[in-house]
């Protein structure tokens, strides 16, 4: 409005333009402002707060604003509560419907006063608008609007019902909001839009003017009322579902009470409350339940994983993530389980292996034709098939937790490190399963991967080497994997030689090269040998050798060093030194091989192996029906055994001792070949006096000329030296020699270590060696101070400082 135009206003007269703008406000309040003239009320609001009359219209519009919520509107709430909700407060028992219905009647009155209310007050604000800018922003009081909200507050929700000093509305509106709740909880139907209603209203209310925050009555006091009653009811909801003895259901309700507890706040509380309850749900009934849930002994945790239960367990990893981050109880729980299903996966590979081997069935063995007696299944399919077991059977588990963990357990990284710790704990107390594992490789490389595709194979590799990642003693496998894989080579047992490079690439990833190197040296032997054979050929097809018989002669030569040659040539005890005896034929070319390799390789030695070679010769049965000649495939020592019958007259026989003397083969090793040479039914090239399935020292041995076979090529294989999986004293003598190459290893580290270092504290050097050789084995602390003794009692090391604090210093 122009300034010039102020002085038309005249002079004031407050309580005409009072009674003339409060009986505006009552028509207002009273929905009756249809015929009023806002600007008209506006300029008399104006004018007298431009006569300096701001104070006492303010105080005027708060005293009017006052009686009106106190002798109009509250009395008009109070007279429509239901007598039945006066007496539920004493402690009168409703049924649910009275108790809905009655609740309802009580936030349908408020939330129309509380509706009406703000209409009117925005009215007025209107109308009093300049008042606000001008005289309350000048004196800092409350706008007009704000203080009737705060009216509201005390005069319609706070004050005492007459005959009653304790009671009030909001204390009946809070027991009606929280019995709408816990019929909500129960699975009653309650109006959600009315209850959000009066819950806004709560939150448009302050308990101070400067209208903060944490000052909303709905935060100062209902919500603790509510959080309070909420706590009360889950743990009594708690302790029910635990008498239960239900973890999924645990886990289902638990779930879900969140989730309703959410989808509560959003529509029919306040999200500001959604936090607050969510912890109340959390610690009162997942935190004080859930440890007993997970351990209980028929439905908890174990329960769940014997019987794949991975949603049950989804959820109660779900919980779990809400109450520890790190999930140590359900951690806990699974590590035990998985410990103890590999201890029975341990036990029930120790009882396969030490149980009678299954006596082969008509359909698979043949009758003793002496005696009548059938031949019993070799000692070593019961050890190599419990060996290959208890690797499928921890594949299997290995893959069932994997699953788990997938899929139940979103892949988390803590129960992943905690998983892999129960595998490394069983596996490595199960004292042969370096051993197992190296056999379960054997068995795939000389069979089981054949027809398999790439891509299987592959796989297959892939969990061996899983495995190897859990067995801490990785140079015990080593030792097993070494003598394995030299037999396959040299008998030409490999079904593809691509994938024992697959796998020497897979190891040497995941061990390191070290790990790999003389396993690299093995096959590269091999090659060298390939190529050393083909000279060898071809120098005799130079000499121009006129001898047609002459026998062909294909020969490995090892690097001693690099090859398992104690476990290649162990021999129960006795001298392995001893040469056996070659014909005068084989012992011919064996000359000739020596002296043309050391024309080329002069200062080297030769060692000639016969029990790891083989052989194939031509023989003849005089009583085979059409061809009478058959090639035999067959080892070195039954080749020389054979040949001793070639200058024996029909009819006549050698003894055990006139064998064992002419040949000079092992007794053990002897004793075996001649079992596959005269006892197994399908390869009897000799005869056996006595017959018995035992070759004994007296036994007499003739050529069978009676021998026959459909076969034109027969494989005679030398009967099993006792189990493939080694016995207790060749376990020992393994163990033996583990330790004394360790002994070494462990020296070395520590030159190494201080050569670099030049002076070290005494557990500053016991730590950095352990570092070193955890890759490759788990070092004994005791073994490793005997060896800084040894090198300080050597001149290697010497002592300084205190003797309480030990320091070594390297001596160059």
């Amino acid at each position: 409005m122009p300034a010039q135009s102020l002085h038309d206003f005249g002079e004031v007269d407050f309580e005409r333009d009072w009674k003339s703008l409060s009986n505006s406000l009552l028509e207002i309040h009273t929905k009756n402002a249809s015929k009023l003239s806002f600007e008209e009320l506006y300029r008399n609001a104006y004018k007298l707060v431009l006569r300096k009359q701001g104070e006492p219209l303010y105080e005027k519009v708060v005293d009017f604003e006052e009686d009106w919520l106190a002798n109009q509107v509250r009395p008009r709430i109070i007279n429509g509560l239901p007598s039945s909700l006066l007496a539920a407060y004493n402690g009168t028992q409703l049924t649910v419907n009275e108790k809905r219905l009655a609740g309802e009647k009580l936030l349908r009155a408020l939330k129309a006063a509380w509706e009406d209310h703000n209409l009117c007050m925005n009215m007025t604000t209107d109308v009093l608008m300049y008042m606000e800018r001008v005289y309350c922003s000048d004196n800092r009081r409350p706008s007009i609007f704000n203080a009737s909200m705060g009216q509201f507050r005390d005069h319609v929700l706070r004050t005492p019902m007459s005959g009653r000093e304790s009671l009030t509305i909001a204390t009946l509106l809070y027991k009606v909001i929280l019995d709408q709740i816990q019929m909500d909880r129960d699975g009653d139907i309650v109006n959600t839009a009315l209850l959000r209603s009066c819950a806004y209203m709560l939150e448009g209310l302050y308990e101070s003017e400067d209208e903060q925050e944490l000052s909303k009555l709905y935060i100062t006091s209902f919500e603790p009322i509510f959080l309070a009653a909420s706590k009360e009811y889950y743990q009594l909801e708690g302790r029910n579902l635990v008498a239960k003895g239900d973890a999924g259901n645990f886990c289902k309700h638990a779930r879900k009470a969140a989730t309703d507890e959410q989808d509560r706040c959003r529509s029919t509380l306040s999200t500001l409350t959604a936090p607050k309850i969510k912890a109340v749900v959390e610690d009162e009934l997942v935190k004080k339940n859930l440890p007993e849930m997970i351990l209980h002994e028929s439905t908890g945790v174990k329960f769940m994983l014997d019987n794949d239960r991975l949603s049950d367990l989804e959820m109660i990893y779900e919980l779990s993530s809400w109450v520890d981050p790190k999930k140590e109880e359900l951690k806990n729980a699974v590590q035990k389980r998985i410990v103890e299903q590999g201890e029975e996966v341990n036990s029930a590979a120790k009882d396969l292996s030490s149980a009678p081997a299954v006596k082969p069935t008509k359909a698979d063995a043949d009758k003793d034709e002496e005696g009548g007696k059938p031949v019993p299944a070799r000692p070593s399919n019961q050890q190599t098939a419990a060996a290959i077991k208890w690797v499928d059977d921890v594949l299997q588990l290995k893959d069932k937790y994997d699953q788990v963990l997938v899929k139940a357990f979103q892949s988390d990284q803590g129960l992943q490190t905690g998983f892999t710790r129960s595998f490394s704990d069983f596996i490595n107390g199960f004292e042969r399963s370096s051993e197992y594992l190296s056999l379960f490789f054997d068995e795939n490389m000389k069979k089981d991967i054949k027809g398999k595709t790439e891509a299987e194979v592959d796989t297959l590799l892939d969990k061996g080497i899983t495995l190897l990642r859990y067995i801490s003693d990785k140079d015990m496998f080593e030792r097993y994997y070494k003598k394995h894989l030299s037999k396959r080579l040299l008998m030409k047992k490999s079904v593809s030689m691509d994938a024992e490079r697959q796998m020497i690439s897979k190891m040497k990833l995941e061990v390191g090269n070290t790990f790999t190197q003389r396993i690299e040296a093995m096959f590269r032997d091999i090659s060298v040998s390939e190529g050393l054979t083909t000279s060898y050929k071809k120098h005799i097809r130079d000499l121009g050798d006129a001898d047609s018989q002459r026998a062909e002669l294909d020969v490995n030569v090892l690097t001693a060093t690099m090859w398992p040659m104690e476990a290649m040539l162990s021999s129960h005890g006795e001298d392995r030194k001893l040469t056996c005896i070659f014909p005068p034929e084989v012992d011919r070319i064996k000359l000739s091989f020596e002296k043309f390799y050391l024309n080329k390789h002069s200062g080297r030695q030769l060692t000639w192996q016969g029990n790891m070679g083989t052989a194939d010769l031509r023989a003849y049965f005089s009583e085979m029906k059409g061809k009478k000649q058959r090639e035999l495939n067959v080892s070195t020592h039954m080749m020389i055994v054979l040949l001793l019958f070639n200058d024996l007259a029909p009819g006549k026989f050698l003894s055990y001792d006139e064998i064992q003397a002419r040949t000079n083969i092992p007794d053990h090793d002897l004793k075996r070949n001649l079992q596959s040479l005269a006892v197994a039914p399908k390869t009897r090239i000799l005869v056996k006096e006595p017959m018995s399935k035992d070759v004994r020292r007296d036994d007499n041995f003739y050529f069978n000329e009676k021998f026959t076979s459909p076969f034109q090529r027969i494989k005679i294989g030398v009967v099993a030296s006792g189990n493939k999986v080694e016995d207790r004293d060749e376990r020992q003598e393994t163990e033996k020699r583990v330790d004394q190459e360790r002994g070494q290893t462990i020296e070395a580290a520590i030159v190494r270590t201080m050569k670099q270092r030049k002076e070290l504290k005494h557990q500053q050097l016991i730590t950095e060696v352990i570092q070193q050789l955890s890759a490759r084995f788990s070092p004994d602390v005791n073994l490793l101070k005997k060896k800084i003794e040894s090198l300080i009692e050597r001149e290697y090391l010497e002592r300084v400082g205190e003797v309480d604090k030990p320091a070594y210093r390297y001596m160059a």
